[in-house]
């Protein structure tokens, strides 16, 4: 099954603190680990919500909101893409995973839709299109 794991912002990460050499290490380490498993397909830092912006759909209109935003607890700083067995071996990652912030800080694992997931729903021109995409994408 896919993964998605989400570091959470942290105040620091908002105000764009840079982490020190140390837990860059740390975390190169993490990744190479999880590289060298076959579990990680992806994953990236995030700069600050200063940078960032928001598009609110209604109907027809769209909003466009500039950052910062606020409720840093629900915000994201980082995420990977994993391939594990099942959500247990993901936990069992993340608990071997440095703390990847300067304080106390959470990480949140959600499972990924697999196209399967929507098989009542799809109708064959669905399904080619979705096959288009996925391939095109390398999945």
């Amino acid at each position: 099954m896919r993964v998605m794991v989400f570091v959470k912002a942290t105040v620091e990460s908002e105000a764009g603190i840079m982490p020190e050499t140390k837990l860059l290490e740390e975390m190169g380490r993490f990744n190479e680990e999880l590289i060298n498993a076959g579990i990680m397909l992806g994953g990236d830092g995030l700069k600050p919500t200063k940078y960032a912006k928001r598009v609110e759909f209604d109907g027809p209109r769209r909003t466009v909101t500039d950052g910062p935003f606020t409720e840093t607890k629900e915000l994201v700083a980082g995420y990977w893409i994993w391939q594990v067995r099942d959500m247990d071996e993901a936990v069992e990652w993340v608990k071997r995973c440095p703390n990847p912030m300067l304080s106390t800080s959470e990480i949140e694992i959600r499972p990924v839709f697999e196209m399967a997931d929507f098989a009542e729903q799809m109708s064959p021109e669905a399904e080619a299109i979705h096959a288009r995409t996925s391939e095109r994408v390398g999945r």
